[in-house]
């Protein structure tokens, strides 16, 4: 099953941030650097498992992250964040399910509405593609991103307890999950 397309520029505003309108649209590929350059702003060993970015930088699009996988937000112009929605896993059987592996705000841009409008975009883009169910995972540490998921209908589903070995401790990874086939008070599909 295809991935739908959002149009570029969405017409309608999400929400104002004080610093022009909010608006969540499909990646492009012209986006790479400055994606890459938030991608580093907004690292932390409380949310990523890969190393802290370290010159010269990868970039921001390889074969596995293409920007049709990409949801951007931005303000004036500029990216303030990203979610990354794929199919959890290329099989026929799971086609109905999508997965967020990744979600990004910039530090300046915390606390407007950022991460609520990229999932209100990734349902509806899943929604559109099909699917019934959405998952993601997350950082047993990670307490703000397990209490905004949780407000938006997702529940545990399971833990790996010490699935990750970051800056010399031991951290769980949690995984969340929430039905799509109703409004956000729909945390599973039956």
């Amino acid at each position: 099953m295809s991935e739908p397309t959002l149009p570029t520029r969405p017409a309608g505003s999400l929400r104002t941030t004080g610093e022009g309108e909010l608006t969540v649209r499909a990646a492009v590929a012209d986006d790479e650097t400055e994606l890459a350059a938030l991608d580093r702003r907004a690292w932390s060993p409380v949310h990523s498992v890969q190393p802290r970015p370290e010159p010269p930088y990868a970039t921001f699009f390889t074969d596995r992250n293409l920007p049709e996988h990409i949801l951007v937000a931005e303000t004036g112009g500029h990216p303030v964040g990203y979610l990354r929605l794929v199919a959890a896993i290329p099989l026929a059987s799971n086609a109905h399910v999508r997965q967020i592996q990744g979600l990004a705000v910039d530090e300046r841009a915390r606390g407007r509405g950022v991460a609520r409008a990229l999932l209100a975009a990734a349902y509806e883009r899943a929604r559109q593609a099909g699917a019934t169910r959405i998952t993601l995972r997350v950082l047993g540490p990670n307490t703000p991103a397990r209490r905004l998921y949780e407000s938006e209908g997702f529940t545990v589903e399971g833990v790996l307890p010490g699935e990750f070995l970051i800056e010399g401790s031991y951290v769980d990874d949690v995984l969340m999950g929430r039905g799509l086939t109703a409004g956000p008070a729909d945390r599973r599909t039956g």
